[in-house]
C-alpha cells in the first residue's frame, strides 16, 4: 500500500525549554534524521515524506523532504500538523509520528497498514502505553479533522475517540523523549538493541 509519512516537528517542545526538538542531537545526529533514517529501514517504505515544521523551516528542508507549516496560527497542536499534511497529501494514506520516532521496528509501518482497511485510524501500543501520535489514517478525514478543530478541539485521544480507530500492539518500546534529560538516557544506550 502507497501512503505518505508525515513527520511532526512542530511543537513549542516547552518540556524540552523550547527548544526545536527535530534539531536536538543524539549520538551526533538530529533526532529528524533518526526519525528518517527509522523510516527508510521499513519493510514497506513511504512513497514520500512530509515535514510538519514551524521553525527552522530551511534546516529541515535540507534534509530532502517537503516543509509544511501549521495554517492554523498560535501551535495549537500535533492534530494542527496533521491538519496540514492532510492538505499537502489529500488523496494519501497517512503515516503519522513525531520527530523522536526513532526507534520503530522494521515492520511498524506494514503492520499499521494492514490493520487499517475496515478502520478509519489505527494506532500503536507498546507493553507500556498508547501512542496516539504513532498513526496510520485513510485519505478523506480531512472534514473530520477540521470540524473537530473548529470546535476547540486539540487532543490525538480526543479526535480519535470520534473514529472507527483501533490499535495495534507491538512488543518493541516506543522512547518519549519530551525532555533533554530523556533524549542524554538514551544516548548512553544507543544504539538500541
Amino acid at each position: 500500500m502507497a501512503y505518505t509519512a508525515l513527520i511532526l516537528a512542530g511543537g513549542q517542545a516547552s518540556r524540552m525549554g523550547g527548544v526545536d526538538k527535530g534539531l536536538v542531537e543524539l549520538a551526533g545526529q538530529p533526532l529528524i534524521v533518526r526519525t528518517l533514517q527509522a523510516l527508510a529501514a521499513q519493510s514497506l517504505p513511504p512513497s514520500q515524506i512530509l515535514i510538519s515544521a514551524n521553525r527552522h523551516l530551511d534546516r529541515y528542508a535540507s534534509y530532502g523532504h517537503p516543509v509544511w507549516p501549521d495554517s492554523l496560527p498560535d501551535y495549537p497542536g500535533p492534530l494542527a500538523g496533521l491538519l496540514s499534511g492532510m492538505q499537502a497529501a489529500p488523496q494519501s494514506t497517512l503515516l503519522m509520528l513525531p520527530c523522536d520516532a526513532i526507534c520503530l521496528p522494521t515492520d511498524f509501518a506494514a503492520r499499521l497498514l494492514a490493520a487499517l482497511p475496515g478502520q478509519q485510524a489505527v494506532s500503536a501500543r507498546d507493553a507500556e502505553q498508547w501512542h496516539p501520535s504513532l498513526l496510520a489514517l485513510h485519505s478523506g478525514l480531512h472534514p473530520l479533522l477540521q470540524a473537530y478543530l473548529d470546535g476547540g478541539g486539540r487532543s490525538i485521544r480526543g479526535w480519535l475517540a470520534g473514529l472507527q480507530h483501533s490499535t495495534v500492539r507491538f512488543d518493541h518500546t516506543f522512547p518519549n523523549l519530551n525532555t533533554l534529560a530523556a533524549v542524554r538516557a538514551l544516548a548512553q544506550q544507543w544504539p538500541p538493541d
